[in-house]
């Protein structure tokens, strides 16, 4: 399960496909392995995932969300994980047999003389069977449990029901496997104690090597196959059975099956072909009363209707044989890997944190001496900064700035020639109290519904005043989910609600924080508000607020006083910062700032964004605003405005490549 990683560390451009054929166990089973997060990355290294039931890829995707909080689309039919820019595609298909294989063996000679002593053997008898490995998985003791029940619930079938048991021999050992073998030949013993007569033995157990061939022709005679597996992958065996009972096109056979071809199914509901065969009467194994009373209802069944569920199976399993599960998973394997191959992609991390990290071509990762030298020769710079997740850590418990921080901000602020704005979704108490000795600072509170230049101005509202009665409207619906979800709480600002889930259980809140989304928008359908989920979080707040406007408002106010912008730097870290970075694209064709002017807008984390340029971490932001600090001149005058013409014309930031110190996969 790790290989995908180690293939993508050294053929970075592979189509890469895993598929599993066995069951992907519960969260609640998964999140006990010490590695557990490495074998989900190292999947997340393919490009397409494939599983044979819905259940075991939801399991997968249930551990994909509260281990690594990775939520799965659905997007027209297809189910995708998102991760780091890559969508990695979830394929759900049961494997089929090999339908030439098989019916090759319908015709092979030998086949005939072992359906005739069969036929022989077992005149008269309806007869159940089952084929399986000798392990504790199969469920074999509790099929010859539910069969004795049957015989003695149902005392018609004693004389005439025998139930063959084919088990394969064990591949390994154990005293687990000890006891169930030990349990098995009790079982059979006591059974045929009870019910056997003279020529007639209710079990016939075979503990021995089988040939195809001999088990073409079990199949063949066989009214019913019963499966009592308490797990398994997939479980081929109703399928060969179903094609033995059609037979091999055009054979016309003394030995075939006379009549219309028919067959019966008890199928346990925990493996993996059950859902594929509707017609099949699927039973609990661990409920021995239920599995008897389907052996029974399966060969007490009229024969029109075992017709009929014979006819349904057939069309199923002919048609989705192995060449059509191989041929669906590869098309769908190369439709995965199409959008990548368009992407730039770039390979981090070491060891089993190896990803890659899939990248719109221009997005580039800043580069500190390019954006110092742009800083230099500006006269009029707007540089807005977001705060959690772009300041400090958004993991960070300890939230105030550090004296770094502080001290460097003041640092850009005491440049006349700096515009500095901290524009952030937190209130404007704490933003400042925590910013109170920068007094040169702007801040932009609670998504820019706040907003003041520096510290000695009073506080502007960017709307007119707004009736806040829709808070007493949208609060108790807050309230009652909190009450349901544990872990989650309610922020109260001035213009906004906030409902968090972070401490939430990640499924449970996750579907709570949806559930809440559609309410409040249905209860506030008709108010001037907006709802939307982030992070973690539901937000309710006024129409018309958002970092995007707060961005397009200071830019505007420069221009104004005569101090357009020429250099424009604005940082954030999630989707509340898109905003800003799509109306800063956009600002250029609106002449909002001057001519040429360089424009870096930068996401923190390499993820999808409409940023063109990304840094790692809040510590390479830091890094990166402590060298613009060391580049600022606080006493220098401005220059004139010949010189500002001629210093912005020089500059052509697209000219400058930023280099990024990882290392390319598949660049252009």
């Amino acid at each position: 399960m790790v290989l995908p990683t180690f293939l993508r560390r050294r053929f970075n451009r592979l189509r890469i496909g895993f598929f599993l054929h066995s069951p992907f166990p519960s969260s609640e089973i998964y999140r006990t392995l010490p590695v557990r997060e490495e074998i989900l990355k190292a999947l997340l290294n393919c490009d397409l995932i494939g599983f044979h039931t819905f259940d075991y890829a939801r399991h997968f995707l249930s551990c994909c969300s509260r281990m690594l909080g990775i939520e799965y689309q659905s997007k027209r039919g297809y189910i995708g994980l998102d991760y780091f820019g890559r969508t990695v595609g979830i394929k759900i298909m049961p494997v089929g047999i090999h339908m030439g294989q098989l019916q090759s063996g319908l015709r092979l000679p030998d086949r005939e003389w072992r359906l005739s002593e069969l036929q022989q053997q077992f005149e008269g008898k309806t007869v159940l069977l089952g084929v399986d490995d000798m392990d504790i998985f199969k469920g074999i003791n509790l099929k010859l449990l539910a069969f004795e029940n049957m015989l003695r619930t149902h005392p018609k079938w004693q004389g005439r029901a025998v139930l063959v048991q084919i088990a394969n021999p064990a591949r390994g050992k154990g005293k687990d496997l000890e006891t169930i073998q030990a349990e098995i030949e009790e079982s059979c013993r006591r059974i045929n104690g009870d019910f056997g007569q003279s020529g007639y033995s209710p079990v016939v157990f075979i503990d021995r090597d089988v040939s195809s061939v001999e088990k073409i022709a079990y199949y063949t005679i066989a009214e019913c196959v019963v499966v009592t597996a308490v797990r398994d992958g997939m479980n081929l065996t109703p399928y060969e059975y179903i094609v033995c009972r059609q037979g091999a096109p055009g054979s016309e056979s003394t030995s075939e099956v006379s009549g219309p071809k028919k067959s019966m199914l008890v199928v346990s509901e925990f493996i993996g072909c059950s859902p594929s065969l509707s017609g099949a009467i699927r039973v609990n194994p661990w409920n021995i009363e239920a599995t008897a009373e389907g052996m029974n209802e399966a060969i007490s069944m009229p024969e029109q209707e075992k017709q009929l569920r014979h006819e349904k199976h057939y069309r199923y399993v002919s048609s989705h044989d192995v060449a059509y599960w191989s041929r669906s998973f590869t098309q769908d394997l190369e439709r995965a890997c199409k959008d990548h191959f368009r992407r730039t992609c770039w390979g981090i991390g070491l060891g089993f944190g190896f990803r890659v990290v899939a990248l719109d071509p221009h997005f580039t990762k800043l580069n500190i001496d390019s954006i110092v030298n742009a800083y230099e020769i500006s006269e009029s710079r707007a540089i807005l900064l977001d705060y959690d997740g772009t300041l400090v850590p958004q993991t960070s418990i300890n939230k105030p700035p550090s004296p770094e921080v502080v001290s460097t901000i003041n640092t850009l602020c005491s440049d006349r020639r700096n515009i500095v704005f901290l524009v952030s979704g937190r209130d404007k108490d704490t933003l400042g109290e925590w910013f109170a000795s920068c007094p040169k600072l702007g801040i932009a509170a609670e998504h820019g519904y706040f907003l003041r230049w520096s510290r000695d101005e009073e506080w502007q509202t960017c709307t007119q005043a707004l009736d806040f009665g829709w808070m007493e409207m949208a609060k108790p619906v807050m309230n009652l989910y909190t009450e349901a979800t544990d872990g989650s709480s309610i922020e109260t600002k001035e213009s906004a609600l906030v409902w968090h889930h972070q401490d939430a259980d990640p499924g449970f809140g996750s579907s709570q924080a949806k559930e809440l989304l559609d309410h409040l928008e249905s209860v506030l359908a008709n108010e001037p508000v907006t709802v939307k989920s982030g992070q973690f979080i539901v937000e309710v707040k006024p129409q018309g607020v958002s970092k995007g406007v707060v961005a397009e408002r200071i830019l505007a106010s420069m221009k104004e006083g005569g101090k357009q912008a020429d250099f424009v730097l604005c940082i954030g870290d999630d989707r509340s910062d898109e905003d800003m970075f799509e109306n800063i694209a956009d600002i250029m064709k609106r002449n909002m700032v001057a001519p040429r002017t360089p424009l870096f807008a930068c996401t923190v984390g390499q993820k999808p964004s409409k940023a063109k340029f990304y840094l790692d971490d809040t510590f390479e932001v830091v890094t990166m605003l402590s060298a613009l600090a060391d580049a600022t001149e606080p006493e220098l005058e401005t220059d004139s405005a010949d010189e500002l013409a001629a210093s912005t014309s020089s500059l052509d930031i697209g000219d400058e490549q930023s280099e990024s110190t990882d290392r390319p996969i598949g660049g252009s």
